[in-house]
């Protein structure tokens, strides 16, 4: 059990703080702001949580690790259920704060939730919003499942983990405002409602299918790179 909940509650924290960096402190920190956030309490979380977890935080992680071969079919759906319901609480919480100033409208203001067209920052389409995720996710993923799949990168992963969620979310922000994370998209959506969950089918298959490939990549070119014999030559032999 002690996995699960700390998957709930690493979960919570990015979303906490990520999104709640956006909904309460966006005006003041920025776009800039926020993709730091994300990359931050990933960073923190993996040092906090990852010698039980590997915190995963993240649906899309989890399919990942799952198609990687590195983790089973049960427990990979039990992670993505409590990373779904830690990272609703989070959003219940943000916007219970968010209330408490009397100019904050849901209907207004929304929740920073994630979406395409008339609900992307920057009006992006929605199949600019599909190719961003995609790809996004899948160099994010990619990024995990190198420094964790090689011993010696191990003791050092939260720095390259948290500095691709911040490099991921700089780019992808006036886009959809960044998801890579059906969790994360989740949580806001069930308290917007509307559009919003209309639309999260899209956070949910496009960092699923970036997800898949990046493990695909992973294993053909790191797996199968470092599994690979390598051939020694032999010294010549001395004539005596």
């Amino acid at each position: 059990m002690k996995k699960y909940v700390a998957e709930m509650f690493g979960t919570f924290a990015l979303v906490l703080i990520g999104v709640g960096s956006a909904v309460l402190a966006g005006p003041v920190v920025g776009n800039l702001g926020v993709a730091l956030a994300f990359g931050l309490v990933l960073l923190a979380m993996v040092y906090a949580i990852g010698g039980v977890s590997g915190c995963h935080v993240n649906p899309a992680v989890t399919v990942g690790v799952l198609t990687a071969g590195k983790m089973p079919a049960r427990e990979a759906l039990i992670y993505i259920v409590v990373q779904c319901i830690g990272a609703i609480i989070a959003a219940g919480v943000i916007l219970a704060i968010a209330v408490g100033n009397p100019s904050y409208s849901l209907a207004v203001d929304g929740l920073g939730q994630n979406g395409y067209g008339a609900l992307s920052p920057g009006g992006y389409s929605l199949a600019s919003g599909f190719l961003v995720e995609v790809v996004m996710t899948l160099l994010f993923v990619f990024v995990i499942l190198a420094v964790t799949g090689i011993e010696e990168l191990k003791t050092f992963a939260a720095l390259p983990i948290g500095l691709a969620l911040s490099m991921v979310h700089i780019v992808m922000i006036p886009v959809t405002n960044a998801s890579v994370n059906p969790a994360r998209s989740l949580g806001p959506a069930v308290f917007v409602g509307g559009e919003a969950l209309m639309q999260l089918w899209l956070f949910w298959v496009a960092p699923i299918i970036g997800a898949v490939l990046a493990a695909v990549l992973w294993r053909y070119i790191l797996v199968a790179g470092i599994t690979r014999p390598v051939a020694v030559a032999k010294p010549a032999k001395t004539e005596r």
